[in-house]
Order: structure tokens, then C-alpha cells, then sequence
């Protein structure tokens, strides 16, 4: 990386730079000599253990505007007993996910996991063998918005409805049996895979594409007298498939599948903190090295006007090679340090004491500045970093150089904004010249971030603290490399889950997504984490007309938003979609998942919209909004384009009342209009979030996230705690804050635990209600990322404004509508109802019912 100058200027005295022309060993002792050998320049104390928008935009055609877009942690507690999680007492009102979320298998797991979503298809296909479970035919990582297309076009593009998919290409395989170790048969015309759909003619053992309709050949490996001879054949049996090919073909790295190679993770730490910060993220450290395998390849790196990085060559003592902050480290530095002696990249079990003692030896910030205004190096941080994943670097137990093979991540611990050195931003908002140094910032922290993806590098920058970091500036750090940027209150105990997540996360590289659909449909728009692909990334075939993404990394976590129109009105019976995802895993083995899809065409638009699944429709229409939402003020003209679109779809689906001039919201879609409501009203659009800052995190980690968490993120759950540890699910209204018990909502983000004023006053009970909500919390989030912050609190307290502002406040209600949507107020007696109704405070925002009203518009019951 060229040096380039230190940009803008301090307003503000900064504190004596420590003097570092060149590198500087700063020894650090073994905490088995500390107590007779603590030294003056460093010494060691024990702390007691404890997005620009992220999207692709791929858009043919225009899109209308009208469419909305053109702890588990050893160390930390665990509540007794958990609570059995069973369906609920008395039916919900409207039907919600009545499980929690699946945690997701280890990758490559040899136990077949159930899939968990249809893909639509609702007739068996003629070539599937008759042994093989119908079930097998579904696929947890493609969700569409309905499960049938509409044969006329005119129908099949109403835009205030839409049709498209959600793709999680990153997902772990479903069965060890799926796994194919050769080259796939592909369609030399279009490129498409073979698959269960095709037809084969048996004497020659060709196959039509059901793409393209080409016929293509098999190498003879489709010669069989009979059709029941091939179904061994895994390809064409499954709807999902999965290559790999060991062979690396990558040189200088390692071989593949290699037990005893990890990849390395480096842990950048600001060291600009106050104790109380401080202390929390010592714990967590502690903690976070503490669940790493031993085998995992440590490094560790300070920054704050200088740059630490930690040489683990001295056995039980750790020292540190300090280099100057304030521009691009020199060639020659790096020489040093990656031809040198030291060793800045170690295994766990090698130099888990020093690490600790390197981790304990963390000393508050001494120079009295405010935390916004103190100097923070982190670009010069992560570039010397990458100089070292780069490499070479030798290693201890030879000397000898060799590429580490496999994906790195950089952890990137921020308590404030990057101020000093390359791409930092000015102290204060108030410099004449703000506005252009930030954009050259976020030009800077751009490139950085790319040149970490060409090194298979991951930088994920986890940020707490009160200290605003400038989020437009570190989020391009984090997106480009394919990582993600996060804010947290504090260091604590969410803050280091989230780092053991992070580390833990499978992670492939040069990503590439392709999507091949029959030619009635057209792909209009993609939203996720990937970029067009370019020319040289895409495979030729005479007929290249397919939608190329490329991904800028591929994990589980990620999924893309599918926007899909109709060239015309379609004839066939039966339409055809095929994702294909290639990458490199965490071990440089060439992976593809081939994904086939076939959904059945009708002309009855009643049963078309019967088989709409709303929650999938209801995220695709959030995501394309969130897309158009980059600022406050635009997230508040989004409102109005939901309303539109919900006057839409009931004048265009639902009926009107002969009595009465209102529209009836067609009963196929009851639950869709909840679901818009909560988006309109909640953290994503709405004003419960106070900061611009967390509106950005909360925008790009929602359209980016799995179709689970983007569900959770836009219409919260709400589970009501019961006798005996039961839990009972209600829609998310305020109706449910009935003083004799405990309320749990997940938020996606956020997972809230309400305890009524009755049911505090009887200790025994809060104490038990309370932890059986905490374990039921961490069931319903284990292995999410990020890790939600879990908060509790009482009826009345100042901090119970969280929850109360995220249910619907349908006491405004009539109380048959509360009866109808909330039935289970029909077992409270008159005097509980009464005393239920004088909780409540009133205010101006509309329920779900006055919402709709005010559109001239009935909500549908619940059927």
C-alpha cells in the first residue's frame, strides 16, 4: 500500500506522539515472572476473567417506483432449568412461526439434518425415483414469495405485489450424501446444470436442459436399459447438489482438508478506552481466547497513535514491534517484519499464557482527551494486519516460510471513530473541510477493504462504547471485505459472543452466484452482499443470458433478495429456476451448490394468492424499501410508499363492501399488512431508533441478513411465560402486558423480557419466571449472528418504553377487534380486563385497525 500523508488536521491538542521512527520491542513478561521481573515500559496487571447500501443492484429493465426499491460462552452465567418450549395454550389470533430457529449443523455434517422450507413445487416429477421421500425435494435455501407463477403477464408484474425469491447460497449441506467429488454435467449451451427435472434419453444417455432445451451429452454416464438404473445418481434425485473438488489449484498454499490448519484470526484492539470499557472487553478477550480451538492461529495487534503488533518468538514472553501511526507503514518496515525473526501469528495451545498476559497488560487511556477526540490509527491497524495474513511468515516450529492456506478474519475491537493516519476523519464535525476529507476516507477505507477480499480476508469491525464511531467511514472496511460492521452498548457479554461468532463462522472466497431462469422470467433487481461480476469472472456459453453476481464472501448468514418479472404470458405448465454458487471454502477446495427449482403455472388468480407465503413476501417487500431508505428523512417518504402500496393491493385483490365505501384486504394476504406495520412503525423505518449511526448498522444488516432474522428484525415474536416454565405465543400487541405475568420479544436484534408489577411482587415466581425467560431468550438466539443484546426490565420502569414501542397498540381498539385478534383475552374475567384497559397510557400512534382505516381500508379477519 502507497504511504500516503495524514488527511485533515487536529483541532484539538493531541497528546506527545511516542517516539517510533523505527520499530521498537516493548517486552511483555509471562505471567510466571511478573511478581520479580514487572518492567516500567509496559507493565502487567491481571484483570479478573470474567453501508453506501450493501447490495447489487442487477436491474434489466427499470423497476417502478411504486415497488419500493428501482452466551453461550463458558464463562457467562446460565439460568436454571430450562423452559419448556411447548405450542402455545389457546390458538394465536393470526398464525406466527410456532418454532424457534433451527440452529444450523457444522459444515459438512454426516447426520441429515430435516429441510426446513418448501420450494414450492407441488407436484412430484416424473423422473424421481418412487423410493425417494417427497420431503427430499424441498430445500431450506431458496423461499419464494408465492409457490405457483401466474401464467398472464399482466397479472404476474403487478408491482405493489411483486414476485421473487430469497437465496442463502452459504448454507451448510443438508446430507453427506449430496456431496459429489467430480466435475458437474453442464448445458454447453446455456450453462445450466443437469439436474432431477431433466429428460434423458436412455440409449444415449443425452439430457435436455430445462433451461434452454438444448440436448447436451453425458460421457455415457446416462446409458442405462432403464430409467430406475440412474436413480442412484445424486444429481438427479436432489433439488440441491453439492461439487467439490479437492484438487488445489491455488499455488503456494497448503493442501486442503487439513486437520491440523485453521485459519488465523487477528484480534485488532483500540487502546483508547476508559477502565470501565476497558474491563468489559478484557473479560471478554479472556473469555473469547478461552473457546478458540488450539489449533486456531492467533495474532493480536494494539492501536491507538501507534501500531502494537505482538511477537509470540519468545516463548513464555511476548514483545511488541511498535510502528508509527500516522501514515502507510514503509516497505521496509513491513520487510522487517514479515522477513524478520518474529512470529506474530500463533497457535492457541502454544501461547495461550501470553496471549492472557497480553490481554491483562491493557491500560486505560491516560491523556484526559475525550473519547471522540482521541487519536486512533485503526486503517494503519488493518493494513499492517493484512501485510502479515499476506505473508510469508515463518513458523515456529521450522522456520520455514509458508503460506497459511484457508480464509483469515480480522476482529477489529473499536471503542471510537478512526482520527488519525490514513482514512481518518477529522476530530470534530465543525472542520471547514469535513465533508471531503470524509469522502477521501471512505475512498481509502474502500480500497482497504478490497484489498483485504483479494487476500481472503474477512474484517468484521465490532464497535461499543457511547463514543460514535462514523459509521459511514468503517462501514466500507467491513463490506467490501465481505464482513460486517456492528454496534453494541458495551464490551460486555453480547459484545463477546459475538466476537466467538464471528471467528467461528464458516467463510468461503471468490464467490460467484448465477441465476438461470426459464425464458418467461426475467431477474429485475438482486439485493445482498455481492457486486455485478465482472467479464473475466463469468463462465462463456454461446447463450450467456444469466444473472452473474459476484459474492463478496459466502457464509450462512448472508442471503439475497430476488426481484422477478414475466417477459410475457407464459404457456407452459411448469417454470424453471437454477442457482448456482462457486467458490473456494475455508480449505481452498473449489465448491458449487447447484439449486433447482420447479413451480407450476396457474390462470386462477384466487389460487395464486393462496399460495403466497406472506412472511417471505412481506421481507422481499421490506428489503427493496430498506434499499431506497439511505437517510431519515428518506426512511420517513418510505412510510407513505407503504401505505401506497397497501391501498394498491386491496384495490387491485380485495373487495369492496356493498354498504360501505371501504376495500376488504384480500383474506389470502390477512397477515401481510401486520407484518408492513411493523416495518413502518419499528427501528427499521420508524423513529425508535435515535441515532443515525444505529439506523445505518440496522439498514445494511437487514438487507444483507437470512430470511430468520429478517423476519424477526421486521415483525417482532411475541411469547407469553406461563405456569411450569410453558410458553405461549401471542401477536405482538400490547394487549399482552397483563401485570400477572412475563413477556419475551424477539426483535431480531434486540430480545426484550418484560416482568409485570403482580408478578415482581412475588419474588419466588420473578426469580423463576425471570429465568426461564433468559434460558428461552438464549434457546431462541443461540448461534445467531450478530448476537442480540438481551434486555430485561419491569412494568413501569423508564426502560420498559423499549418494549411497550415495538407492540401494536391495539388497546385503542373496539373489543370485539381485541377479541378477534387477540383471543386470549376471552380468558380474563371482567376485572381483569378492567384493570388491564387502566394500564395503558394514551398517545397519537395509530393501532393496526386505525392504520388501515385511515386508508379507507378493512382488515381481513383472522381465518
Amino acid at each position: 500500500m502507497a504511504d500516503l500523508p495524514p488527511l485533515g488536521y487536529n483541532t484539538f491538542a493531541t497528546p506527545p506522539t511516542t517516539p517510533a521512527p523505527t520499530m521498537e520491542k516493548r517486552p511483555i513478561q509471562s505471567p510466571s515472572s511478573i511478581a520479580s521481573q514487572l518492567t516500567s515500559k509496559l507493565p502487567i496487571q491481571m484483570s479478573p476473567q470474567s453501508q453506501s447500501p450493501l447490495h447489487s443492484s442487477v436491474t434489466p429493465t427499470p423497476v417502478p417506483s411504486s415497488d419500493g426499491g428501482s452466551t453461550t460462552a463458558s464463562q457467562f452465567s446460565t439460568p436454571p432449568g430450562p423452559p419448556v418450549f411447548s405450542t402455545p395454550l389457546r390458538p394465536a389470533a393470526i398464525p406466527f412461526r410456532t418454532t424457534p430457529t433451527t440452529p444450523q449443523n457444522a459444515p459438512f455434517s454426516p447426520v441429515p439434518s430435516p429441510p426446513l422450507y418448501s420450494n414450492g413445487s407441488t407436484e412430484k416429477p416424473s423422473k424421481i425415483p418412487a423410493n425417494v421421500d417427497e420431503a427430499c425435494l424441498d430445500t431450506p435455501y431458496v423461499l419464494f414469495s408465492a409457490h405457483k407463477v401466474m401464467k398472464q403477464r399482466k397479472l404476474a408484474n403487478t408491482q405493489c405485489l411483486g414476485f421473487g425469491a430469497l437465496v442463502s447460497p452459504g448454507g451448510d449441506v443438508a446430507s453427506a450424501t449430496q456431496i459429489i467429488q467430480r466435475d458437474p454435467h453442464r448445458c454447453q449451451n446455456c450453462g445450466a446444470y443437469v439436474n432431477l427435472y431433466c429428460e434423458i434419453l436412455l440409449a444415449s444417455g443425452q439430457w435436455q436442459c430445462v433451461i434452454c432445451k438444448k440436448l447436451n451429452g453425458s460421457d455415457g454416464e446416462y446409458v442405462a436399459s432403464r430409467r430406475e438404473d440412474l436413480f442412484h445418481l445424486t444429481e438427479l434425485c436432489s433439488p440441491t447438489v453439492d461439487y467439490i473438488q479437492t484438487g488445489n489449484r491455488r499455488p503456494g498454499y497448503l493442501p486442503v482438508i487439513d486437520s491440523r490448519i485453521s485459519s488465523p484470526v487477528f484480534l485488532v484492539i483500540d487502546e483508547c478506552l476508559d477502565e470501565a470499557h476497558l474491563q468489559h472487553l478484557q473479560g471478554s478477550l479472556h473469555a473469547f481466547v478461552d473457546s478458540l480451538s488450539p489449533k486456531t492461529r492467533i495474532g493480536i495487534i494494539t492501536y491507538g497513535r501507534t501500531v502494537s503488533i505482538y511477537d509470540f518468538s519468545e516463548g513464555l514472553m511476548a514483545a511488541a514491534d511498535v510502528l508509527p501511526g500516522e501514515k502507510s507503514p514503509t516497505l521496509d518496515s513491513l520487510h522487517a517484519l514479515i522477513y524478520g525473526t518474529g512470529i506474530y501469528l500463533s497457535q492457541v495451545h502454544a501461547s495461550l499464557p501470553v496471549v492472557h498476559s497480553i490481554f491483562s497488560s491493557l491500560r486505560p487511556y491516560k491523556y484526559g482527551f475525550p473519547e471522540a477526540s482521541r487519536d486512533r490509527c485503526l486503517g494503519v491497524a488493518v493494513e499492517v494486519a493484512l501485510a502479515i495474513i499476506q505473508g510469508p511468515s515463518p513458523e515456529a516450529s521450522h522456520g520455514v516460510v509458508k503460506r497459511p492456506g484457508g480464509n483469515c478474519r480480522i476482529l477489529v475491537c473499536a471503542g471510537g471513530p478512526n482520527t488519525y493516519g490514513p482514512g481518518s476523519v477529522p476530530h470534530s464535525f465543525s472542520h471547514p473541510n469535513y465533508p471531503y476529507v470524509e469522502k477521501t476516507a471512505i475512498k481509502w477505507m474502500d480500497n482497504l477493504g478490497q484489498k483485504a477480499r483479494n487476500l481472503d480476508t474477512v474484517v468484521d469491525v465490532l464497535c461499543a462504547g457511547t463514543c460514535p464511531v462514523r459509521v459511514p467511514v468503517l462501514q466500507p472496511l467491513a463490506k467490501c471485505s465481505g464482513g460486517v460492521l456492528i454496534l453494541q452498548d458495551d464490551f460486555g457479554e453480547a459484545f463477546g459472543v459475538n466476537l466467538q461468532r464471528a471467528s467461528t463462522r464458516a467463510a468461503g472466497s471468490h464467490g460467484v452466484f448465477e441465476i438461470r431462469c426459464s425464458n418467461d422470467i426475467l431477474v429485475t433487481n438482486v439485493i445482498g452482499p455481492g457486486e455485478e461480476a465482472p467479464l473475466e469472472s463469468r463462465d462463456v456459453f454461446k447463450n450467456d443470458d444469466f444473472t452473474c453476481i459476484q459474492m463478496l464472501s459466502v457464509e450462512e448468514s448472508q442471503c439475497f433478495s430476488l426481484s422477478m418479472e414475466s417477459n410475457g404470458d407464459i404457456e407452459n405448465d411448469h417454470v424453471y429456476f437454477q442457482f448456482a454458487i462457486r467458490y473456494l471454502n475455508s480449505f481452498q477446495a473449489e465448491y458449487s451448490r447447484v439449486i433447482t427449482v420447479r413451480l407450476p403455472t396457474v390462470d386462477s388468480l384466487s389460487a395464486y394468492l393462496q399460495s403466497v407465503q406472506q412472511d417471505v413476501l412481506a421481507v422481499l417487500i421490506a428489503k427493496r424499501t430498506l434499499l431506497r431508505a439511505q437517510t431519515f428523512s428518506d426512511a420517513v417518504g418510505m412510510r407513505s410508499i407503504i401505505d401506497e402500496r397497501v391501498r394498491d393491493i386491496a384495490a387491485k385483490f380485495g373487495t369492496q363492501s356493498s354498504n360501505s365505501k371501504l376495500y376488504r384486504f384480500p383474506k389470502e394476504l390477512f397477515s401481510l399488512p401486520e407484518h408492513l406495520f411493523h416495518l413502518r412503525r419499528g427501528p427499521l423505518l420508524g423513529s425508535i431508533v435515535g441515532h443515525e449511526d444505529e439506523r445505518s448498522v440496522l439498514r445494511n444488516l437487514f438487507l444483507h441478513a437470512s430470511f430468520d432474522l429478517s423476519l424477526r428484525m421486521l415483525s417482532p415474536r411475541c411469547l407469553m411465560y406461563r405456569e411450569e416454565g410453558t410458553f405461549e405465543e401471542l401477536p405482538a400487541y400490547d394487549l399482552a402486558m397483563q401485570s400477572d405475568t412475563a413477556v419475551v420479544l424477539d426483535h431480531g436484534t434486540d430480545v426484550f423480557i418484560w416482568l409485570g408489577a403482580e408478578l415482581v411482587a412475588q419474588e419466588g415466581k420473578r426469580a423463576s419466571a425471570l429465568a426461564a425467560c433468559r434460558t428461552l431468550a438464549e434457546e431462541l438466539t443461540d448461534q445467531r449472528f450478530p448476537s442480540p443484546r438481551i434486555l430485561s426490565f419491569k412494568e413501569g420502569s423508564s426502560q420498559a418504553r423499549y418494549f411497550v414501542s415495538r407492540l401494536i397498540p391495539a388497546h385503542k381498539d373496539p373489543p370485539y377487534e381485541q377479541e378477534v385478534r387477540f383471543p386470549q383475552l376471552q380468558s380474563l374475567n371482567s376485572e381483569q380486563r378492567a384493570k388491564l384497559k387502566s394500564s395503558f397510557i394514551q398517545f397519537d400512534d395509530y393501532s393496526l385497525i386505525e392504520w388501515m382505516r385511515s386508508m379507507k381500508l378493512s382488515s381481513p379477519e383472522p381465518s
